[in-house]
């Protein structure tokens, strides 16, 4: 069998290796190893390393390998053969790779509710200790690419990597709508993070960041949780509400089946009194509320035709269409009951239009059901919140001062912190 004189190896450039083993075993004291810049090199045999070389040329003999006279029992001087493996490792830092993490779900802190996320970037890794790295991770194959490198390791790195995102958003509140202006901040907590990982196979993470956080839409649940906030974002910048956004879609499809022809008298009256109630005072407000929103409470029969109370009308209040007894939060669109003050399900306060009972924005003037005025006029008792003339002292409700703050007891009138007396009844504070 042939002693090899030369070894040595000229990486191909179009394959990223990071680890190569010569193909020959048989090599003696006369043998020279050429190393190239970037490159290490390590002898094995018998399960020992015998050496590690850097870049140059070098002869393997005792001088060099002084552990081939107790392994071999070879002397000084002559051509001795003996049988190692020798391995090159690559030095040089590679190209940016790239990574991606499948479906996380995390709660949320902007919609307070569970959102499916995933995750993606890119990263470097730079090979320093040439001895861990062929132990650890490349022994016993032949070669070692960067497609070998993600096979091995990529599933235990993405899991290490979808752990610390979640940890990271959730202790520090970060939520959907503000993920892009923390990336960086992620970046530099994950890449301290997953360094202990690479460390471990002789390897430094050189740069590691973070490219995009988003909604994983790949699923119909992501999908659809996409088109929610993207429905509410367009709410938030049209300034309309939910229950609109619901009367608009079904008046539409009714003025559709009318131009189709299927609509009829029925579909036309339908849109009519929809875009009406749309509106809030569209057309005058003469359609009052519109005849399929969700706050058009009508009443509920049983089996026997008695009318049920339950979700449907309420008694008729002081204005004059009958109340509701559950209406649709005009924030999150949710039922609840007008017995409530908030609603249960966002804590939107309940703003009920004096006519008709359904809840409005509280910057609304109008009421989006009936069009009747929410911003009333009159002032109102600090008290008991009751209707009071101008100019009145007291409640004529409760029977208290109408002005907040320090005033007289007999005439209500507003007293400065220095007097003694009311100047204007004359009355002892």
């Amino acid at each position: 069998m042939a002693i090899i004189d030369l070894v040595r190896w000229s990486p191909d450039d179009g394959k990223m290796l990071y680890a190569y083993r010569f193909p020959e075993t048989n090599l003696s004291t006369y043998t020279q190893l050429v190393v190239y810049e970037s490159q290490q090199a390590l002898l094995f045999s018998k399960g020992q390393l015998l050496g590690k070389f850097g870049p140059g040329k070098h002869t393997l003999n005792t001088e060099n390998l002084p552990i081939l006279r107790s392994l071999f029992g070879i002397p000084f001087g002559g051509k001795n053969p003996f049988t190692a493996e020798v391995w090159y490792v690559n030095l040089l830092q590679p190209a940016n790779l790239e990574w991606a993490t499948g479906s996380m779900s995390i709660h949320d802190a902007d919609y307070q509710t569970q959102l499916p996320l995933v995750a993606k970037g890119r990263y470097g890794i730079k090979v320093v200790d040439a001895e861990k790295f062929l132990i650890n991770l490349v022994v016993p194959r032949h070669q070692f690419s960067r497609d070998d490198v993600t096979d091995q390791c990529l599933g235990e790195f993405i899991t290490k990597t979808k752990s610390a995102i979640v940890q990271y958003m959730t202790s520090n509140q970060i939520g959907y709508k503000s993920i892009s202006g923390h990336l960086d901040q992620i970046s530099t907590y994950l890449k301290s993070n997953i360094a202990a990982f690479w460390a471990q196979f002789g390897i430094e993470l050189a740069h590691f960041y973070i490219t995009e956080i988003d909604i994983d839409t790949t699923t119909e649940e992501g999908r659809r949780v996409k088109e929610a906030i993207a429905q509410q974002s367009s709410m938030h910048i049209t300034g309309h509400t939910w229950q609109q956004e619901q009367m608009f879609s079904t008046a539409q499809g009714a003025v559709n089946s009318m131009g189709n022809g299927q609509g009829g008298i029925l579909g036309g009256l339908m849109a009519i009194g929809m875009m009406g109630g749309f509106g809030g005072n569209m057309g005058g407000g003469s359609m009052g509320q519109p005849l399929m929103s969700p706050n058009n409470d009508h009443p509920t029969f049983g089996p026997g035709g008695q009318q049920q109370q339950g979700m449907g009308a309420a008694p008729q209040g002081g204005g004059g269409m009958p109340r509701p007894a559950a209406v649709f939060c005009s924030n999150c669109g949710k039922q609840f009951l007008t017995t409530s003050q908030f609603c249960p399900s966002c804590g939107h306060k309940y703003n009920p239009c004096p006519n008709c009972g359904r809840d409005n924005d509280e910057k609304a003037r109008r009421c989006t059901g009936c069009g009747a005025q929410l911003q009333a006029s009159e002032s109102r008792c600090p008290h008991c919140n009751a209707p009071i003339p101008a100019g009145a002292s007291f409640c004529s409700s409760c029977g208290k001062p109408t002005q907040s703050g320090d005033v007289c007891s007999r005439c209500g009138a507003v007293l400065p912190p220095s007097v003694k007396f009311c100047p204007k009844c004359g009355n002892k504070r």
